[in-house]
């Protein structure tokens, strides 16, 4: 075989991987017997590898995992004592003076002394793409001077037997049975059960879940430190805990009393790819349950598809196909120069079968440390190169971004290329002062401890620094510290001990009562069940289904008996008992008792019971009839103008406006009436003012109903009827204008006593006062120029001052408040426009109202009637001689009553049709122009069509002769209308 000579002459132990060895071992040249054992998990392999080196003088033992060193160091310990055992790990170094045992990691090794007895576990992980190198160099290289032992599976048998042709071999059977037992639901599982997961998110998702349904699990995990992870250990040894929640780190000869394994994933990343677990991971990791005497089993849980049946029978039977590759890299490295170095570990294998590792974190490192030019200028020679590659095997125990790892090695060997050639005493208690804080959750502890792992191993290099031995006892402390309050946090999370110790009392069935106290919380012999709230209990969600079920069948009848002792209370409330709160929840004893949901109409929502499925029958029938009552009764107090709408004795067009008003809670846009409007009489005029609503320049409102009471209520029925998933908040009160955020609709704001202008809100009454004043100024009838320049004093002037203090105006600005009643009769026609008072004259000079009117100043926004009311036949100028579009400046009274800015302003009057001219102290403001639609031809009558003129052309408009108006007639009061009513008691 040519790889024999190869192997003879390469026989002493190259450059171990602990950092700060670098000496070449001297004990390959020992002649004692190898042997393998080899066989599956559960044969008892370790226990005969430490059993054979107690019987040496001396012996060491590399271990694939720390923590399962710890668990064999632990144990020698007991048998042989402190003094005389050591325990080797990459940031944990244990090493009495007189140690003749050694209980080490595979990587950290001391292979510069001999021992007469030598042992590698878990050998077959020389295929591992990342740690395989190291398993092969020791297959290769490490022998005790007595005896070798190399413990793994059958799988790696064939690369033994051509490496090490004179090798025995030892198969170990399985002490116990392992069966496959399908797949179950988590909460199904059955105590001393070790479910698999192959992500710490996944882990603490399954644990969390456990602890909800069955009390708690352990938390085992290879980034966990040995002191956090013993802690879990026992945790779960002891019994506290029937779960243990790990990863595939249990697969690695951890000894616990499993009795089923589940499988929560099969999938893991394996540092390079996403991939399915191989038959002998799978059978590695199964073979934890039974432990050596008693049966295991194993199988899927979680969404994970139960498994094959090639590979179940595969698992049971332990036939598996042997390993093809494995892992290799050259420990006869060349210091002369990074070059140098570069190619040697780049060396290609020289045996078929063997391949390269998978690009390693310190090969990595290295090649980019080499392309800085500082470090190159400081690895100009050997012992340089060598002191460089030491700093390069640093391991990332913080699995951070590469390239920050790299930083940290950087900065290491600058400092070490310092005089002293020693790390700063201060920049070392830096980085381990910032560690030193125990808060955070379970994840920012655990990257402490990973940055702590990393300071251990570089205070282990005792090169490196002055008084190593004090900074390894800080770093240990500081790990110490961060484990235990990590522990805590695990615990916290992930185990209920109350729940635990419940689920043990209802296996032993024994009698247990419930109790409700003051405060609604229910208890069943203690233990938290649930809280009773109002007439709905809300279970524990912490318990799982079945305890949360036998527990409600305990307490059902002392829960159901407050219930209806609690229903028969509410349907005899009193109506102060009973509120409502602003997200429309009734509320009885401070706790929510129904909610109110869209019904068929907006003010007669429906009513939805907050109950839980103990209240039933008559019981729940009174509680909704009383609850029914009060919410009715409720609305109609607050709302009272709102409801008596529909009982006002109105008829035709009147009771489809009152109608209409109603539905949309006290507020419409007047064009949506306006039809109606124009249908009205005089009498429904009054009935209507007298009901309290306002027909208004813009809107049709109740102007009671602005105030902030009435408004939050109304908001609430709009949003309850509008299904809104929340429930928007009143609007300010007191406000007569704000901005708005424009994340609600118009209608909304229109309920609340609004109308919007793109962002901006302004109250109704406010604006109708507006609204007038705007219509007053336009025709001349307030003056809006300044103090300065008075109208000059004349006989018609004095006149119109006179007439003008008894001119009655739709919504002027002389009313006090938005609650005043609506406009009279006389205030607005019935073709729908707003009518000028009869007394209006105009205080604009005489030329000007001798001026005839142009058709389109005669033709108002809303359609104005032209005819002349019969006052107006007793006054000298009638009024379509008043002027209708007059420029007019904006008042300091405009401007309070809507309390905006002037752009604010101007947007308003841009929206109610008025047109800005001019800039600055010139602004004015003037009724916007529009075209005068063309007259339809008028149906003929009865008497046929009407008369013509003498040239039998139709008569021009507007030249109509004075004698065709008809007298004016005196204005007569319906005795029975509501005005003769109030005319008699002296009330406005």
């Amino acid at each position: 075989m040519a790889f024999g000579g190869t192997l003879l002459l390469n026989r002493q132990i190259r450059f171990a991987m602990l950092p700060y060895s670098n000496t070449k071992s001297t004990l390959g040249t020992g002649s004692g017997q190898v042997t393998a054992v080899l066989g599956p998990t559960n044969t008892g392999k370790t226990h005969l590898a430490v059993e054979r080196m107690m019987g040496h003088v001396d012996g060491i033992i590399g271990l694939p995992l720390r923590l399962l060193a710890r668990e064999v160091y632990d144990r020698i310990v007991t048998a042989k004592g402190a003094a005389n055992v050591a325990l080797v790990t990459g940031e944990e170094k244990i090493i009495p003076a007189q140690a003749t045992y050694f209980v080490c990691t595979v990587e950290a090794m001391p292979l510069d002394r001999g021992f007469e007895f030598l042992a590698v576990d878990e050998i077959q992980l020389a295929e591992d793409p990342e740690r395989g190198h190291i398993f092969t160099d020791r297959l290769l290289y490490a022998r005790g001077r007595q005896e070798t032992l190399f413990l793994g599976s059958e799988t790696i048998r064939p690369w033994i037997k051509r490496l090490i042709p004179d090798a025995s071999f030892v198969s170990r059977p399985r002490f116990s049975k392992l069966t496959y037992r399908g797949t179950k639901k988590i909460s199904r599982l059955r105590p001393r059960t070790a479910i698999v997961a192959f992500s710490s998110n996944d882990v603490y998702a399954i644990a969390e879940l456990v602890r909800r349904q069955r009390g708690g699990a352990a938390v085992v995990m290879g980034s966990l430190s040995p002191r956090t992870r013993n802690a879990q250990v026992e945790l779960y040894q002891s019994g506290d805990v029937d779960y243990l929640v790990a990863t595939d780190a249990i697969g690695m000869g951890l000894n616990m009393d499993i009795d089923h394994v589940a499988f929560a994933g099969t999938v893991k990343y394996d540092g390079a790819m996403s991939r399915r677990l191989r038959p002998a991971e799978f059978a590695q990791i199964a073979g934890r349950a039974g432990r050596h005497m008693n049966n295991g089993t194993f199988g899927t849980t979680a969404n994970v598809e139960p498994l094959e049946d090639e590979l179940i029978q595969k698992i049971e039977s332990h036939d598996f196909e042997a390993v093809r590759n494995i892992r290799w890299r050259s420990q006869d490295l060349n210091f002369t120069t990074t070059r140098d170095l570069l190619r040697s570990l780049e060396k290609i294998p020289a045996i078929d079968g063997m391949t390269s590792p998978r690009d390693p974190d310190d090969y990595n490192a290295f090649k980019m440390l080499i392309r800085d030019e500082n470090i190159r200028s400081h690895s100009q020679t050997s012992p340089k190169v060598r002191q460089l590659w030491q700093v390069c095997q640093v391991p990332d125990f913080r699995k951070t971004m590469h390239d920050v790892h790299v930083r940290l090695l950087r900065e290491i060997f600058l400092h070490l290329q310092s005089a002293d050639g020693k790390l700063p005493t201060d920049w070392i208690a830096g980085h381990l002062k910032s560690l030193e804080k125990t808060d955070g959750d379970i994840d920012t502890l655990a990257t402490r401890i990973a940055h702590t792992r990393t300071w251990t191993y570089i205070s282990h290099v005792s090169d490196w620094m002055d008084d190593y031995k004090y900074w390894q006892e800080t770093a240990r402390s500081i790990e110490d510290k961060l484990s235990d309050a990590l522990h805590e946090r695990l615990t916290q999370r992930f185990v209920d001990r109350r729940t635990a110790m419940l689920v043990r009392k209802l296996k032993d069935r024994s009698q247990l009562e419930a109790q409700i106290s003051d405060t609604g919380d229910v208890h069943v012999e203690g233990h938290f069940l649930g809280t009773l709230k109002g007439l709905k209990f809300n279970a524990d969600t912490s318990l799982n289904s079945t305890e949360a079920r036998s527990l409600r069948n305990i307490g059902n009848k002392a829960v159901a008996a407050e219930i209806a002792a609690r229903a028969a209370r509410l349907a005899a409330a009193t109506d102060a008992e009973i509120s409502l709160n602003a997200e429309g929840k009734l509320v009885w004893q401070e706790a929510p008792v129904a909610t109110l949901v869209k019904g068929e109409s907006v003010l007669k929502p429906r009513l939805q019971l907050l109950a839980s499925e103990q209240l039933n029958g008559n019981a729940q029938e009174a509680v909704a009839k009383r609850l029914n009552e009060w919410t009715q009764a409720h609305i109609e107090n607050r709302l009272k103008p709102l409801v008596k709408l529909e009982e006002l004795p109105l008829t035709g067009p009147a009771r489809g406006i009152a109608f209409q008003v109603s539905e949309q809670l006290g507020a419409m846009p007047r064009f949506k009436l306006n039809d109606q409007i124009r249908s009205l009489d005089k009498k429904d005029y009054g009935r209507l003012k007298f009901g309290g609503l306002r027909v208004g320049y813009e809107h049709v409102f109740m102007p009671v109903l602005l105030k902030p009471d009435p408004t939050a209520l109304r908001c609430l029925l709009w949003a309850i009827h509008e299904e809104r998933a929340e429930i928007p908040p009143a609007p300010p009160a007191g406000r007569v204008s704000f901005e708005t955020d424009g994340k609600l609709p118009w209608t909304y704001y229109l309920t609340a006593g609004y109308a919007v202008f793109d962002k901006l809100a302004v109250r109704l009454d406010m604006l109708d006062r507006l609204a007038g004043l705007l219509r007053r100024a336009s025709r001349g009838l307030i003056d809006t120029t300044e103090p300065s320049k008075p109208a000059p004093e004349s006989a018609a002037g004095v006149v119109n001052r006179e007439t003008e203090k008894q001119t009655p105006v739709i919504g002027n600005a002389e009313e006090s408040d938005g609650d005043t009643l609506a406009v009279t009769v006389e205030e607005t026609n019935i073709d729908g426009a707003e009518k000028t008072a009869p007394e209006e004259v105009t205080a604009t000079p005489v030329a000007e109202q001798a001026a005839e009117p142009t058709p389109t100043e005669l033709e108002t926004k809303e359609g104005e009637s032209s005819e002349t009311p019969p006052a107006e036949a007793e006054k000298p100028a009638s009024k379509k001689d008043l002027p209708r579009n007059l420029p007019f400046k904006p008042t300091h009274e405009m401007l309070s009553l809507v309390g905006t800015t002037r752009e604010q302003f101007s947007l308003i009057l841009d929206k109610l049709g008025y047109a800005a001219q001019g800039e600055g102290d010139e602004l004015t403001y003037r009724r916007k122009s529009f075209r005068k639609q063309t007259r339809k031809p008028k149906p003929v009558g009865k008497d046929g069509p009407r008369p013509q003129n003498a040239g039998g052309a139709p008569k021009p408009a507007g030249k109509r002769p004075a004698q065709q108006r008809p007298a004016p007639k005196p204005r007569e009061i319906d005795p029975d209308s509501p005005f003769a009513i109030l005319k008699t008691l002296g009330k406005k």
